[in-house]
């Protein structure tokens, strides 16, 4: 069994891949719009000013599979969760932490803790959560 996250991003799906490709070097190995499908949608599932959104993309970050989307439904709250980043180093945390806080809000400053010599939390600039430390 295997479980994968999946995102949802209102209209910046696209936006977030560059993005995540930039800032912590994911790979966007899969993307496909809703104007690809190779059937039609059912009725109301794509809202109009949507066909040439993101219907599913899958991002390789190291060794797992972040698949994503555009909803346009309306604005998604990444609320209950983080996505937790493994760095090998100091240095590459604060690389990776700097570059994923860029246009975010960070909510702990990356710093010593009893379980790993760098830890921190931040929102990136779409709400998503992510939780960055340095491994043992």
């Amino acid at each position: 069994m295997q479980v994968q996250p999946y995102l949802f991003f209102d209209g910046r799906c696209e936006e977030a891949g560059a993005f995540y490709k930039k800032a912590i070097g994911a790979e966007v190995s899969f993307t496909m719009r809703y104007s690809d499908s190779p059937e039609p949608h059912p009725p109301g599932m794509v809202p109009p000013g949507c066909e040439n959104k993101v219907m599913h993309m899958s991002l390789q970050i190291g060794g797992t599979t972040v698949m994503a989307a555009d909803d346009c439904t309306g604005h998604p709250k990444f609320q209950g969760f983080s996505l937790s980043l493994t760095a090998k180093d100091e240095a590459e945390a604060q690389r990776l932490f700097d570059a994923l806080a860029d246009g975010g809000q960070v909510q702990m400053p990356l710093t010593k803790t009893f379980f790993a010599p760098k830890f921190g939390m931040l929102a990136d600039r779409f709400g998503v959560g992510w939780m960055v430390l340095v491994g043992a």
